[in-house]
């Protein structure tokens, strides 16, 4: 692309219109992973035991997953077509590649989940207990896959791995499919999105039950469906800060100046502590140029070299160690941003000529030759089209500030179960106004106030990891500014603004008829 007929006003507008889409149809997404586990350890209790009380939970929290599904389907849809209208380049560049998750997803993973998910509502006097049962969870993993599949599009992005680029059609084409799916950032990505949902899922059930309690209302249920949901959702917090951490030494190994924007590390080395907070200006990069560390600091000593090294000592480089280049604990050196920048516009340079003299008929030596170049200088080609060092730093207040939301929102709903198991683990509550103790209307109400908490710490997982890659749309490979279509960006403000009137009137509708559906409650 000819950097001179980019237009930054569509490159600002397709990328909020992107993040736009992204962030409503997150809405949707964790409660149907996290509520089609909870309604399948409720039809699975119901046919071990036969008791009508399962069923009609079952059914209950079944009808809560229905609505959201249904929404979710809606935004997703638009969000994978925004790759061909509003990044174009990209699709070209990489369509080979990216295509392939997205088409198995909707071919395999939606269409399984589609199919089960009309046995499930509507089978329930029509099929055996036992495949009922099966189309119940078979829903849940249908959904799981399709998030599977999603999670390998975007790992890719986020590490690029069996590919090769073909200077012959412009394209990077894929070379081993199994690279692609089951990248180590992919496995990491997936496992740790897919127990943050079901955490998720959790406090949406402790919530609702806790409000049936606080209402004195369904108490059985409440109460059942509520310590259901927090040993759920305290079994997926425990297995979630596996995975956190094991998410954390897989960035520092593939995007290390992520994991240095997510700690505003300025300056590196061994033996680095873990912030826990500091005073970073939300509305102003840092002077990471020249400032070592930010003000009024509070870490936890050596805890940020485990993290990223598995090493109480081990080196981790901050954002200025990455711009002058370092030297890894393997011995590799990993070369300055002004070396990167010189061997981008190499491999630029190199497929011009490698077109030019295609064109003209050019001898297979020196095509070869060309070939080379390309391929040695590819893993930097972005990098050819980086001008400054502050285009590939990413925006740190962001980064920094939506990392300790997520961490510390974890650890609230960690203790949040485990208050609500202490508080609810008597025997069931009786009817009638008997004055309840303070403790449980305490938990309860927290409960119900982590509802929208859970949400915005799931959203603030998603800025962690698009922010702290920017300004990649593929990691090393293109910037966002290359990738974008050749469109005004007065379309793209235009459907920017029709989205957001429609997918806020989508969320305003399925609140509404959530909450109309909550009120109503279980037909027990």
């Amino acid at each position: 692309m000819n950097l001179l007929s980019i237009d930054m006003t569509m490159v600002d507008w397709a990328r909020a219109q992107f993040a736009l889409t992204a962030i409503y149809h997150w809405l949707f997404v964790p409660l149907t992973l996290g509520l089609a586990v909870v309604m399948g350890i409720m039809e699975t209790l119901y046919y071990r035991t036969g008791s009508e009380f399962w069923r009609q939970a079952a059914k209950y929290w079944q009808r809560l997953f229905g609505i959201n599904f249904a929404m979710g389907v809606a935004t997703g849809i638009i969000l994978e077509f925004e790759f061909g209208t509003n990044w174009s380049n990209y699709s070209y560049l990489v369509g080979d590649i990216f295509g392939a998750p997205l088409a198995i997803e909707g071919i395999v993973a939606f269409f399984m989940e589609s199919t089960f998910v009309a046995v499930m509502f509507f089978g329930w006097n029509k099929v055996s207990k036992g495949f009922h049962l099966a189309s119940t969870w078979l829903t849940g993993l249908g959904a799981t896959i399709s998030a599977w599949w999603i999670l390998v599009a975007n790992s890719w992005m986020q590490h690029p791995v069996g590919q090769e680029f073909n200077p012959d059609t412009v394209r990077n084409e894929m070379t081993s499919f199994l690279d692609v799916a089951l990248s180590p950032v992919a496995v990491d990505k997936f496992v740790h999105t897919v127990l943050s949902a079901w955490v998720l899922g959790a406090v949406f059930v402790v919530g609702v039950s806790s409000w049936y309690l606080l209402k004195h209302r369904h108490l059985e249920f409440a109460q059942k469906s509520l310590k259901v949901g927090a040993i759920f959702g305290l079994i997926a917090s425990a297995l979630l800060m596996f995975s956190g951490h094991h998410s954390a030494y897989t960035v520092a190994q593939t995007q290390p100046m992520k994991l240095a924007a997510m700690e505003a590390l300025y300056k590196g080395g061994n033996d680095q502590p873990l912030t826990i907070i500091a005073a970073i200006n939300p509305f102003q990069q840092p002077d990471y140029e020249t400032t070592d560390e930010p003000p009024l600091k509070l870490a936890v000593p050596y805890a940020l070299s485990f993290l990223a090294t598995n090493d109480f000592q081990g080196y981790v480089p901050g954002i200025r160690d990455i711009l002058d280049g370092y030297t890894r604990k393997d011995g590799t050196r990993e070369p300055s941003l002004d070396e990167k920048i010189e061997r981008g516009q190499c491999a630029i340079t190199a497929l011009q000529h490698y077109r030019k003299a295609k064109r003209e008929g050019a001898p297979e030596e020196f095509l070869a030759e060309l070939t080379a170049e390309i391929k040695a200088n590819m893993p930097y080609f972005g990098y050819g089209y980086v001008k400054d060092r502050s285009q590939v730093v990413p925006y740190i207040p962001v980064c920094f500030y939506a990392f300790r939301v997520m961490v510390g929102g974890g650890c609230l709903f960690v203790l949040l179960f485990i208050l609500l198991l202490w508080t609810h683990s008597a025997a069931p509550l009786e009817g009638g106004n008997k004055p309840r103790p303070f403790k449980e209307r305490f938990v309860e109400g927290l409960a119900l106030a982590c509802i929208p908490i859970a949400y915005i710490v799931s959203e603030a997982g998603w800025l962690v990891a698009e922010f702290g890659r920017q300004p990649w749309t593929i990691q090393d490979m293109l910037p966002t500014w290359v990738g974008v279509s050749q469109l005004g960006s007065s379309a793209v403000m235009l459907t920017f603004c029709l989205f957001l009137i429609l997918f806020t009137t989508l969320l305003a509708v399925e609140i509404s008829i959530m909450c109309k559906a909550i009120k109503k409650g279980p037909q027990l």
